[in-house]
C-alpha cells in the first residue's frame, strides 16, 4: 500500500513533465486585447496595428476592446481580474503601468502584483501641437505669447497624470509659464477640442496627431525626445528649439495578467518580437511617429519600475495630485 501511494502521485509527476507546455496550442481561440482609453488615442492606434498582425500569426481573431475611464483603471482593472490564461490582454502604457500607482493610492488592483510583463510594443514621443490660430511658429515663439498671457491660454491633455500631462507640466516648469490644464477621457477627445480650437496647446504622442500635422489642421512646434522623429525630421525636439536637456516620451506594452503560465508569456512575447520585425510593420508605426521596440517580459518590468521612480521626482517637484 506504502509502494502505491508513493507510484500515484511519482506517476503525475513524470506525465506533468512529458506533457506538452500551456504554449504549445496557444491561442485555441479569439484573444482580447483591451485598451484602457476610448478610441481614437495613440493607445488604441497602436493596439490595432498589432492585433491585425498577431491574428494573422496566431490564425485567430485578436479582438481590440476599448475599456476606457478612470485613466486607464478600468480596463486595466478587468484584465487584472481576467482568468490568466493569455486570452485577455492588456496594452498598457507610461500612464497606467507607472505614474497611476503614483497618483490613485487606492487602485483597484495592486499595480506591482496584478500583470505580468509581456514586451514593450513601442515607444511613443509626444508632440507639442497648437491650433493654426495661434500665431506662434516655433516652440521659442510660444513661450514668449504665454509669458504675456499668463493663465489665458489653455492646454489639453488625455487625462490628469498621464504622460501628456505630465510633460506639460514638465514644459510649464522648464519654461516659467502658467498655462491652464484642460484634463480629457483619452486622447481622442482631448485633440478634437484642440481641433476645434477650444484649447490652444496639446502634448500628445506622435502616433496620434501625425494625421492631423499632416493634413495641416494642427501645427506641430516640437517632439518632446532627445531626438527628432523620423516621420516628422523637420520639426526639432524642446532640447533644441525652447527647453534645453527636456526628454519627455510615452511607450505602449503588452501585459497579461498575474500567475498567466511563463510558456504563455514567452510565446506571446516572440511571436510579438516576430510581428514588430517586419518591415511593412515597422513602417507603419515609424510613418505615424511611433518607435516600434520590443523587450523580454523581464526587460519590460524594469522599464516600468524605473520610469515609476523617475516620474516619482516630476510628481514631487509640480506638487500633482488627482482631485
Amino acid at each position: 500500500m506504502f509502494t502505491r501511494r508513493l507510484a500515484i502521485p511519482l506517476a503525475l509527476a513524470l506525465c506533468a513533465l512529458h506533457a506538452p507546455g500551456f504554449a504549445q496550442n496557444f491561442p485555441a481561440r479569439p484573444v482580447t486585447l483591451v485598451v484602457p482609453f476610448p478610441p481614437g488615442g495613440g493607445t488604441d492606434t497602436g493596439a490595432r496595428v498589432i492585433a491585425e498582425q498577431l491574428s494573422r500569426r496566431w490564425n485567430q481573431p485578436v479582438i481590440v476592446e476599448n475599456k476606457g475611464g478612470a485613466a486607464g483603471q478600468i480596463g486595466a482593472d478587468f484584465v487584472a481580474k481576467s482568468k490568466a490564461d493569455g486570452y485577455t490582454l492588456l496594452l498598457g502604457n507610461i500612464g497606467t503601468q507607472a505614474i497611476n500607482p503614483l497618483l490613485y493610492p487606492k487602485l483597484p488592483y495592486d499595480a506591482d502584483k496584478a500583470f505580468a510583463p509581456v514586451s514593450l510594443v513601442a515607444e511613443l514621443p509626444l508632440a507639442m501641437m497648437v491650433h493654426p490660430s495661434v500665431p506662434a511658429k516655433t516652440a521659442a515663439e510660444f513661450v514668449a505669447l504665454a509669458k504675456t498671457k499668463p493663465g489665458q491660454m489653455s492646454y489639453s491633455s488625455s487625462g490628469a497624470g498621464g504622460a501628456p500631462h505630465l510633460a506639460a507640466e514638465m514644459f510649464k516648469d522648464q519654461t516659467g509659464t502658467f498655462i491652464l490644464h484642460v484634463p480629457y477621457r483619452g486622447g481622442g477627445p482631448a485633440i478634437a477640442d484642440l481641433l476645434a480650437g477650444h484649447v490652444q496647446l496639446s502634448f500628445m504622442t506622435v502616433l496620434e496627431a501625425s494625421g492631423h500635422i499632416k493634413a495641416g489642421k494642427l501645427r506641430a512646434l516640437a517632439v518632446t525626445g532627445d531626438k527628432r522623429v523620423p516621420a516628422f525630421a523637420e520639426v526639432p525636439t524642446l532640447a533644441e528649439s525652447a527647453a534645453p536637456g527636456f526628454n519627455a516620451i510615452s511607450w505602449i506594452g503588452l501585459l497579461a495578467p498575474s500567475g498567466t503560465p511563463p510558456d504563455v508569456v514567452e510565446r506571446i512575447a516572440a511571436d510579438l518580437r516576430a510581428v514588430l520585425a517586419d518591415e511593412s510593420v515597422k513602417a507603419r508605426f515609424t510613418g505615424l511617429g511611433g518607435v516600434p521596440r520590443t523587450t523580454s517580459p523581464q526587460e519590460f518590468g524594469k522599464l516600468i519600475a524605473d520610469d515609476r521612480s523617475r516620474y516619482a521626482q516630476v510628481i514631487r517637484s509640480r506638487k500633482i495630485t488627482i482631485e
